[in-house]
């Protein structure tokens, strides 16, 4: 017996069309384009999944240098002078502080010294 198969066919093409609701031009129309873009904006997505992590990581020891060059220090003296006293806070906990706190950030940056 013959199978066919449009009705899986239309069902995977509404799926990608779906996705590709929101982007212009063709791509929202056109199965093909619709889908090249799809397949790419995911591609887009798992890499900066990743690249988040590295931006934020910049952002956090940006706010932390600031901050503490307003306490008469550096960054790299900072984060030197914690590890020596053992004080366990990491990069976002210390730009939170720096950044919201900037009374108890002080008080750290004295402990440290």
């Amino acid at each position: 017996m013959r199978v066919k198969r449009g009705v899986t066919t239309r069902a995977k093409h509404k799926k990608m069309l779906k996705r590709a609701k929101g982007m212009q031009h063709n791509r929202t129309r056109s199965f093909r384009l619709a889908k090249q873009a799809v397949i790419r904006s995911l591609q887009y997505a798992y890499r900066d999944r990743r690249n988040k992590k590295r931006d934020l990581r910049g952002l956090w020891i940006t706010r932390i240098n600031a901050a503490a060059r307003e306490n008469g220090t550096t960054y790299g003296q900072l984060i030197n002078a914690l590890k020596k006293k053992n004080i366990e806070l990491d990069r976002k906990v210390l730009s939170e502080l720096a950044a919201n706190e900037p009374a108890v950030f002080t008080d750290v940056v004295k402990a440290t010294k």
